[in-house]
C-alpha cells in the first residue's frame, strides 16, 4: 500500500488537479484546513495564476465579505485605465476590502498586487476579477442591511417607474434606525437583544423582497439602460440584504435550532454568490473546507454539536459535474501545537509515506487502496484546525497533502 500512495502522489499544479477530473469545471473549489496561514495561500496564488495562464481562467472567489470585495475588484481591474500602478493604495485596498481580519495577508496582498499587473493593458472581457462571496457577516454577528437595501432601492429607483416602487428611501432609513442596533456583538450571546424579528425588521423583509422581485421582473429595462455589470451588481445587493435580514432574524430566535439555522444561512449566502459567479465565467474559490466539501458540516460550539449543508454542498446539487472540490489536509502545525499525527489516521498514513513537497493525490485511488478500512479521523488538539474526514474521500476530486506547515512571518 505504501508504494502504492506514493506512486499515485504528483507535485501539485493546475494541470495536474484538471487532470483528476472528467470536465473543466465551471467552479472549481478548493478548501483549506485552517485559516490565516500564508503558506497556504501562496500555494492558492500559485494555482490561481496557473488556472489564468494556462486554462483561461479569470475569476477568484474568497471567503471574504462579497460587498467589501468590490473595492478590491475595482482597483484590480482600474489598472488597466487609469494609469497609475497603484502601489501606494494596495494596503489600504486590501485592508479594506478583504474581511475577517486578513486583509493585513502578505500573501493576499501579493495576489492582488498580480491581479492588477496581469490586467495591464489587457481589455475589459480578459481582465481577472476578484470577488468575496461571503456574506458581510461571521458567525458572532452581522452588519446592518443598510448598504445592500439601500443601494438595490437606489438603483430601481434610477430607471424603474416610482409608482412601482413600494417604498421610499425615506421610509427604509426609518425602518433601519441606527446600524449600532444591528451590529451589537452581544446579540450572539442574547438573542433578546436583536432587532431581527422587531415589527420594523419583518416590514423590511417583505419590502426588500418586494425589491428583489422587481428587480426580477425589470432586469430587461435595467440592462437596456445600464449594463450586465450593473445588472449584476444590482442582484448582488438584492441577495446579500435579503440573507442579512434572514440572519438578523435567526440572531433573534430562542430555539435550539438558532445555531444551525444561522450556519445554514450563511453557507446558503455562500452558494448563491458562487453560483452568481459562475455564470458568467470559470471560477477558481477559495475557503475552508468545510465551506465548499460535498458533505454535510460540523462543528461544536458551546459544547453542542452542529449541522449543516455547506456551500459547496448547496452549489453541487445545482453544477454536478460542472462543481469540483480539492481539499488541503495536513500534517503538523507545530506553532499552533499540532504535532505529528498518529499513524493510525488518514493524516498519519500520508505524513509517513509521501516526500515533504505538498503533493497532488486522486482521493477516489486512496479510498480504493484503503478499501473498507478506512483510518481513525484525527483529533486536533487546536481548534483551528479540522482534519480531514476519510469517509468524505469518496465526494472529494483532489486532495492536497502538506506535511510541515511553517509559522507565518
Amino acid at each position: 500500500m505504501a508504494t502504492d500512495i506514493k506512486d499515485t502522489a504528483r507535485s501539485v499544479s493546475a494541470a495536474a488537479v484538471l487532470e483528476l477530473l472528467p470536465d473543466r469545471p465551471r467552479l472549481l473549489a478548493l478548501g483549506e484546513p485552517t485559516h490565516g496561514e500564508d503558506s497556504l495561500l501562496d500555494l492558492r496564488n500559485a494555482l490561481f495564476r496557473q488556472l489564468v495562464e494556462e486554462e483561461g481562467y479569470r475569476t477568484i472567489a474568497l471567503e471574504s465579505d462579497c460587498l467589501r470585495g468590490l473595492a478590491v475588484d475595482a482597483y484590480v481591474t482600474s489598472g488597466a485605465t487609469d494609469g497609475t500602478d497603484g502601489a501606494d493604495r494596495l494596503d489600504e485596498v486590501v485592508e479594506r476590502g478583504i474581511s475577517h481580519g486578513w486583509g493585513t495577508s502578505a500573501a493576499n496582498r501579493a495576489l492582488v498586487r498580480w491581479m492588477r499587473a496581469f490586467n495591464e493593458g489587457r481589455p475589459a472581457d480578459d481582465r481577472v476579477r476578484f470577488a468575496g462571496f461571503d456574506g458581510p457577516l461571521e458567525i458572532s454577528g452581522a452588519e446592518s442591511p443598510r448598504q445592500a437595501l439601500t443601494a438595490l432601492h437606489g438603483r430601481l429607483a434610477a430607471h424603474v417607474n416610482p409608482a412601482l416602487l413600494s417604498c421610499t428611501a425615506d421610509t427604509l432609513d426609518r425602518l433601519l434606525g441606527t446600524d449600532e442596533q444591528w451590529t451589537d456583538p452581544a446579540v450572539m450571546y442574547d438573542p433578546a437583544r436583536s432587532v431581527g424579528r422587531s415589527p420594523e425588521a419583518r416590514e423590511l423583509r417583505l419590502l426588500a423582497d418586494d425589491l428583489a422581485a422587481l428587480l426580477d421582473e425589470q432586469a430587461p429595462l435595467l440592462l437596456a439602460a445600464t449594463s450586465r455589470e450593473e445588472l449584476d451588481l444590482a442582484r448582488l445587493h438584492a441577495r446579500t440584504a435579503l440573507g442579512l435580514l434572514q440572519y438578523h432574524h435567526w440572531m433573534a430566535d430562542t430555539s435550539p435550532a438558532r445555531l444551525t439555522r444561522l450556519l445554514g444561512v450563511r453557507d446558503r449566502m455562500m452558494a448563491e454568490n458562487l453560483l452568481a459567479l459562475a455564470d458568467r465565467g470559470p471560477v477558481f474559490a477559495y475557503s475552508h473546507n468545510s465551506h465548499l466539501q460535498r458533505e454535510k458540516s460540523t462543528m461544536r460550539m458551546g459544547g453542542d454539536p452542529l449541522e449543516w449543508w455547506s456551500a459547496g454542498a448547496l452549489v453541487s446539487t445545482r453544477l454536478r459535474a460542472e462543481y469540483a472540490f480539492v481539499a488541503t489536509a495536513l500534517g503538523t502545525i507545530r506553532h499552533q501545537g499540532v504535532d505529528a499525527p498518529p499513524p493510525d489516521t488518514l493524516e498519519g498514513l500520508l505524513y509517513e509515506q509521501l516526500p515533504e513537497p505538498p503533493c497532488l493525490l486522486d482521493p477516489h485511488r486512496l479510498a480504493a487502496h484503503l478499501g473498507t478500512d478506512l483510518p481513525t479521523t484525527r483529533v486536533s488538539p487546536w481548534f483551528g484546525y479540522a482534519p480531514l474526514d476519510p469517509a468524505h474521500l469518496g465526494t472529494t476530486d483532489g486532495l492536497i497533502f502538506v506535511g510541515n506547515l511553517p509559522k507565518t512571518p
